[in-house]
């Protein structure tokens, strides 16, 4: 008998004992005992999950209820009119939170003006751009900006950065636009450093590293194959980021910059080194020293007294409460439409 006669014979005996051990595994019928486990661990999961979702809801209601009621006497003696007025006079028991509110956002507008550009080129750079070797070494540099504490950031804010701001930026801008309507205001006030622009600034160092880490991750995602096939027809770097990564990742990237955004409206520390810590604003002068709610929640609520000023300051964190929850839900609105024009994921 031939070689190859024996090798068929080998097989199809394999593949009979292969067919007669598959039917006697499918006729087993599953052990009762292991389905029931098997559901009572599915129950239970699913019942902590529930219960996880329904205690993060409670947290939230829960810390809306207690704005709500410490902040009722300021909001029944003031009403939305505490939002349009700029006094606030401990002495005298009026209140106003225009200028806080002015402050946290013009600060965290600084913030973002700044740190979207810096953040984009940081993470074109290390997924495009930058060599292999510099990649892992640069991004963890870039990552450990956000373990520094506020703290830190804002002493070398008010010790070194202010100085330097004043000096080489406030001074010179000051003569450069001397009379110059509309301009001129926006840079004038003692050449201290310290105000507005400052604390935007701080801000956006500190939100830097989780915006740019935030757009990396989503531009690696970007399949190899539709950048390839860009560089195949002979496209630039620039026209494979701007047609072809942007489109793709564009809902990941406003997630990011919301992210940052969030980070920078709830910043405490870092801000009342360097605003200036003034509830009054005399000019709208980028250099002018103000307040933010953080701030000012951060300086006056350990020494408030009992009534109206405690009451006022919970009214403030209340409001910072519904500019976040306004700024988070227009951001899921359009995220939810920059998803019905993303690319189809490969």
């Amino acid at each position: 008998m031939s070689i190859s006669s024996l090798a068929a014979q080998k097989n199809s005996s394999d593949s009979a004992n292969y067919s007669q051990s598959k039917d006697r595994t499918m006729d087993v019928p599953p052990s009762p005992r292991g389905t029931r486990y098997a559901s009572l661990v599915d129950q239970v999961f699913g019942f902590l999950a529930l219960l996880s979702v329904c205690f993060t809801l409670l947290v939230l209601f829960g810390i809306l209820f207690s704005l709500v009621v410490g902040a009722w006497p300021a909001i029944d003696h003031f009403g939305l009119g505490f939002l349009t007025s700029t006094l606030w006079d401990p002495v005298k028991q009026e209140f106003g939170g225009l200028v806080m509110i002015y402050g946290t956002i013009a600060t965290s507008i600084i913030a973002l003006g700044v740190a979207v550009p810096v953040s984009f080129g940081i993470a074109i750079f290390l997924t495009e751009l930058s060599p292999s070797w510099l990649k892992r070494p640069l991004g963890t540099a870039i990552e450990l900006l956000a373990a520094i504490p506020s703290i830190v950031y804002g002493m070398w804010g008010l010790l070194v950065f202010s100085p330097l701001l004043a000096t080489y930026v406030q001074l010179p801008m000051q003569k450069l636009l001397k009379g110059i309507p509309l301009l001129g205001p926006l840079v004038s006030g003692p050449p201290v450093g310290i105000g507005i622009l400052s604390a935007g600034i701080i801000l956006a160092i500190m939100i830097i590293p989780f915006i740019s880490s935030v757009m990396r991750d989503v531009f690696e995602v970007t399949p190899p194959l539709l950048k390839e096939s860009a560089y195949g027809l002979g496209a630039t770097t620039w026209e494979v980021i701007s047609k072809v990564v942007l489109p793709y990742t564009k809902a990941g990237v406003v997630g990011g910059v919301m992210l940052g955004l969030g980070r920078a409206l709830g910043e405490t520390m870092a801000v009342t080194f360097v605003i200036g810590n003034i509830n009054q604003l005399s000019s709208m002068s980028l250099f002018s020293a103000a307040n933010s709610i953080t701030s000012v929640l951060a300086s006056e609520f350990a020494e408030a007294s009992e009534g109206l000023h405690k009451a006022s300051l919970i009214y403030l964190g209340l409001v910072l409460f519904f500019i976040t929850f306004v700024v988070l839900s227009l951001s899921k609105v359009m995220l939810a439409q920059l998803r019905k024009s993303e690319g189809t994921k490969s």
